[in-house]
């Protein structure tokens, strides 16, 4: 019977990590490109609308 090749195994499974690493890197450099460049960021932070009145009890 014929021994199992290691070094063969152990390269077959740094290449499917390397291209699962490359898929990764490509899905976050698309990810920025698909929103919209015209949109400004929204500043603040806190989620909170400034335009609406405030709560009782909220401190701002």
């Amino acid at each position: 019977m014929a021994s199992p090749n290691y070094s063969y195994q152990k390269r077959q499974r740094e290449l499917a990590k390397k291209q699962k690493k490359e898929a990764k890197l490509a899905r976050k450099s698309e990810k920025p490109a698909t929103d919209d460049p015209d949109a400004e960021p929204l500043e603040g932070g806190d989620g909170a609308d400034e335009g609406a009145p405030a709560q009782e009890g909220d401190p701002s």
